[in-house]
């Protein structure tokens, strides 16, 4: 879920070098939203990348929002599962969107209609697979409907999700930290929806702190915190945050 932001362009401190540990190879991608076509030819640029370059172990991060608005969840989540076999260890963080998601999964109708209003329906829409049945459904059919629909393996893998992963200076998190909270202390509420009050904070959070949630027309670098959403259904624009050592680096669908 996101809008676009009005916290860019900050200029990171010169002061500030975080890095990830030696060996590492770290990719993070931000909100895929339903778009399958822009996480395979983002993989694709990942792969050719990861070719040119010396590392021990390469680890993939999604930093959730998988699903809903574009018109792929299903094979988004399908691909996703897929990536434990391509890279060394694979996070996957769970977004609002998916929290909203396993909600309506449970049956409850309450959960289905807000799902759906957030952008629910389209996830709804690449499972049934029959347009026709999603027209004609009240919302209570429906919530028995959708839940048969998603396949077992699908449920268990999106249930599975993280929520703050570390790597030496980075914090990786859907949609950001509660500023003066210690980390180990974060509410799982603040994690998966927060937004200006993470955003417009500028306090040191002991860590570079790499997150989506929030949609912004190009990477949003802050001296406390990136932001990789751009916003990629709408948009057509998927983004990847590289990280080895010191550097850090970027991939884009957008890219020539």
């Amino acid at each position: 879920m996101g809008i676009f932001s009005r916290f860019r362009k900050r200029e990171v401190s010169p002061e500030v070098e975080p890095a990830v540990p030696p060996g590492l190879l770290v990719y993070a991608i931000g909100d895929i939203h339903g778009r399958d076509d822009l996480f395979a030819d983002l993989l694709g640029r990942i792969e050719a990348d990861r070719e040119r370059r010396t590392y021990d172990i390469c680890i993939l991060i999604l930093l959730g929002d998988l699903v809903d608005r574009g018109p792929s969840s299903d094979r988004v989540v399908e691909r996703a599962i897929t990536l434990s076999s391509r890279f060394d260890r694979v996070h996957h963080l769970i977004g609002n969107h998916e929290e909203c998601m396993l909600a309506a999964l449970t049956g409850d109708v309450r959960a289905l209609r807000y799902f759906y209003r957030i952008g629910g329906e389209s996830t709804i829409r690449s499972y049934l697979k029959n347009d026709d049945m999603l027209a004609q459904l009240p919302f209570e059919e429906l919530a028995k409907a959708f839940p048969a629909a998603v396949p077992q393996s699908h449920v268990d893998y999106l249930g599975r999700g993280e929520d703050m992963i570390r790597y030496g200076d980075y914090v990786f998190v859907h949609a950001g930290v509660r500023p003066g909270t210690p980390l180990d202390r974060q509410k799982t509420s603040d994690l998966r929806w927060i937004r200006d009050e993470f955003l417009s904070d500028t306090s040191d959070h002991g860590v570079m702190v790499v997150h989506g949630h929030t949609i912004s027309d190009d990477v949003d670098r802050g001296c406390n915190r990136i932001g990789i959403d751009t916003g990629a259904y709408a948009s057509g624009c998927l983004t990847a945050i590289v990280l080895q050592g010191h550097i850090q680096g970027f991939l884009s669908t957008r890219d020539k």
